[in-house]
This record gives C-alpha cells, structure tokens and sequence, in this order.
C-alpha cells in the first residue's frame, strides 16, 4: 500500500489539507496526517484540524510521498522546519515523490528540488529570480520526475487526483474521480 505524509503546520490551506487527505484515503493510500507539534492545528481560515500524528513519531517512518499543504503562514512555518527539509530531500534522494500547493513550493525552493525544474505555485508563492533554471508555468498541476506542484486552492482537486495517478495509476484515479461528479 502507497503510504503518504502530509504534515499540517499552524495556518495551513484547510482546503488543500482536507482535500489531499480524503482523496488520497478514497483511493486506498494510506495517509498520515502529522503535526509539527503536539497541539490541534488552526489552519488559515480558522478550522481546527486534529493531525492523525506528530512529526517527531513519524521522521523515521518510510513514505512515498510526501505531500505538503499551503497557505500563511502554514507553508511558511514548513519552509522553516528543518525537520521537514530534511524529510524532503531525504524522500526525494530516495527517489519518492515531493509535493506542494500553493505557497508550499517555497519548501521544495528551499530544498533544493525545483532548480532546474518546472514548476507553478500561488501567484508570488516562489521567488522565480531566487530560484536557479526553474520554468515557472501558470498550469494547474506540474509533474517534472517525482516533483509535483500546483497552484492553490482551487486545484487541490486536480492535485490531489494527480498523486493518486501517480501513485497508483489512472485506473484508481479515474474511480476516485467518476463519483465526485466533476464538471
């Protein structure tokens, strides 16, 4: 079973969190949900998420992907945990996915992983300039090898039913997809 971390940082994207999570668990992934710390988070707009998990109790856990939340300041108390940049260069190096929406790229900027690459992000989410060969693309969703970015909130959809194709094919995404009822 394909089995993804989604770390929930305090004024996450609750939107792009809850809609990764439900449609990773739709498909069969096992999903863990972990906090930076030991309390409820309160996203963006003020709902409280309950992480499945801590952070500490899953770094040495295997993952194949980890799948990181935007919003603000969530992406940026991310951008700033050295516990999760070495999480994400470590799956990466490992040849697992990195994921991120919205402002969350600048986790991915941070570590490394979108030089060279291309890339999107919440209008303004990730200084292109500070970003070495990056092709920054106004797409919904870009997969360039194993990372995977997008734009906010109103991809998290797109984004999420895109790991779940990459992770277990178009076969699962498609039977995730068909009783949503999208357009």
């Amino acid at each position: 079973m394909a089995r993804v971390l989604v770390p929930l940082a305090q004024g996450c994207e609750e939107l792009e969190a809850v809609t990764i999570i439900d449609l990773l668990r739709r498909a069969g992934i096992e999903v863990v949900s972990a906090g930076l710390d030991d309390q409820p988070v309160r996203a963006s707009r003020g709902t409280v998420l309950l992480p499945d998990t801590t952070l500490d109790a899953v770094l040495e856990s295997d993952f194949d992907m980890i799948a990181l939340p935007g919003g603000l300041p969530g992406a940026d108390h991310l951008r700033d945990d050295p516990r999760i940049i070495a999480l994400v260069k470590k799956l990466h190096a490992n040849g697992r996915y990195a994921a991120a929406i919205c402002a969350a790229p600048r986790v991915l900027a941070k570590a490394g992983l979108l030089d060279d690459r291309r890339a999107t992000s919440f209008p303004g989410g990730i200084d292109v300039n500070d970003i070495p060969g990056i092709d920054y693309v106004d797409d919904a969703v870009v997969v360039d090898g194993r990372v995977v970015t997008s734009r906010g909130p109103g991809t998290a959809m797109d984004f999420a039913l895109e790991l779940i194709e990459l992770l277990l094919g178009r076969e699962q995404r498609e039977a995730v997809e068909a009783p949503l009822q999208r357009p």
